[in-house]
């Protein structure tokens, strides 16, 4: 992990809607993971898309657990 690249996020729960802070690893190009609500405790998806070209340029999705992101 290179703390260069951490991206802090602002993002809502998909479940309970509770806005947090979440950090983005770019460094390990596109990915997908998941986070646990800091509130509800739901499992959330997160799909992270790093773009090619810069490397820098970062997109997240984040979906229930029984979406498809």
């Amino acid at each position: 992990m290179h703390e260069e690249m951490l991206n802090s996020l602002a993002v809502h729960c998909p479940y309970c809607s509770t806005a947090f802070d979440l950090l983005v690893d770019a460094s390990q190009g596109s990915h997908q993971t998941w986070e646990d609500c800091p509130r509800c405790c739901a499992p959330i998806q997160v799909r992270v898309e790093v773009a090619a070209a810069d490397g820098e340029s970062v997109e997240v999705t984040l979906g229930r657990d029984d979406e498809v992101v």
